[in-house]
């Protein structure tokens, strides 16, 4: 038996060493799932200059992308309610196996590996209960499933880890079905949660809004570096009312951020990220053509116009958002466009690898 131990602990340093890491792969390299005009669906791998590195076809429209914590490989996830999952090499740009959610479950587009990057959580829907569900797989051996557990809510979306290795996950609250495509099934009654789970699925914080702000559905976030958890939200009940699409969730309180042009992301934030310094948090809004600028505290800074702002994600000293143009890299209070080849329509997440 300690023979055997021994064999398998030198397979798994063996296989680590072989496998390339990031420091192997050169510059800072970002995923995005894109289509083009003819309706084909990729995952685009860009580097700050606007170079694309590689694209490649998926089978379906992709979503958001999870990076392994050591190993130069990330999962792309399908836009819900597809099934598939790929596991990309990004040293060579090719794509060596594919995930399918298991019978009963669809993805929601995100994913997120532990700290040791022995195991991948994934945001899940159990169509038929209707329930939230986290996917647990074994990113140490081929990607083996091992079982899930309840997200604490319906509808889950993103998924982040935190400093401590628990998970922060964003139950949008609004119930869908695949026999009715994307169609939205309980607006009247949605409740949405930002739920904190250990890596067991015992849940430690839940983060509910008021009754007024309950259909203010929790889609996207990101970890401030003092481990204040960022929500962008997208507002699910009367179109004429107006309501914040910020939120931060910290110490088990949660306060809104406002900002004098939130209504011009018309109900809907698509992304948002802190910036590589710290010093700001960036809200896009792809319907309405704009983005948000926060200081770390949470107070607005500035906005502007920026056409199909879609995903944004941190840079060493700023940040990096997808437009229409192709990129925006916003460092030092100011901002500029980088074109990209290749006529893409980004989808709203943009991650850094």
């Amino acid at each position: 038996m300690q023979r055997r131990r021994f064999l398998l602990a030198s397979g798994a340093t063996l296989g680590a060493a072989i496998s390339p890491l990031w420091a192997d792969i050169g510059d800072q390299l970002y995923l995005s799932a894109a289509s083009k005009g003819d309706r084909s669906t990729w995952l685009v791998g860009v580097e700050a200059t606007g170079h694309v590195r590689f694209s490649l076809p998926l089978p379906g429209r992709g979503h958001a992308a999870a990076a392994h914590p050591e190993r130069a490989e990330a999962i792309v996830f399908a836009r819900r309610p597809g099934r598939f999952a790929m596991v990309l090499d990004c040293a060579s740009g090719q794509i060596l196996s594919e995930l399918h959610a298991p019978e009963g479950r669809h993805f929601y587009g995100h994913g997120v590996f532990s700290a040791d990057g022995q195991v991948l959580f994934t945001t899940e829907n159990d169509f038929d209960g209707p329930d939230g569900r986290i996917g647990v797989w074994d990113a140490a051996n081929g990607y083996r499933r091992l079982g899930e557990f309840a997200s604490g809510g319906i509808g889950p979306h993103e998924i982040v880890r935190l400093e401590n290795g628990h998970l922060a996950v964003a139950n949008g609250g609004i119930q869908t079905h695949p026999d009715f495509g994307r169609k939205k099934l309980n607006i009247p009654t949605m409740r949405t949660n930002l739920t904190v789970l250990s890596p067991e699925g015992t849940v430690t914080t839940s983060y509910a809004f008021p009754d007024a702000f309950r259909q203010n559905s929790i889609r996207h976030l990101d970890i401030g570096p003092d481990g204040r958890v960022f929500a962008a939200l997208q507002w699910q009940g009367m179109p004429t009312k107006r309501v914040p699409l910020v939120a931060e969730c910290h110490t088990g309180q949660t306060r809104f951020l406002e900002h004098k042009a939130t209504a011009r992301l018309k109900a809907y934030a698509g992304s948002i990220a802190v910036s590589g310094d710290g010093s700001e948090i960036a809200v896009t809004g792809p319907k309405g053509g704009h983005m948000l600028i926060f200081d770390k505290a949470g107070q607005p800074i500035t906005d502007m116009a920026l056409p199909l702002a879609s995903g944004v994600a941190k840079t060493e000293a700023g940040l990096l958002i997808t437009c229409a143009q192709g990129l925006a890299r916003r460092e030092g209070g100011g901002t500029e466009v980088i074109p990209v080849s290749g006529g893409w329509n980004w989808d709203n997440h943009l991650v850094r690898v």
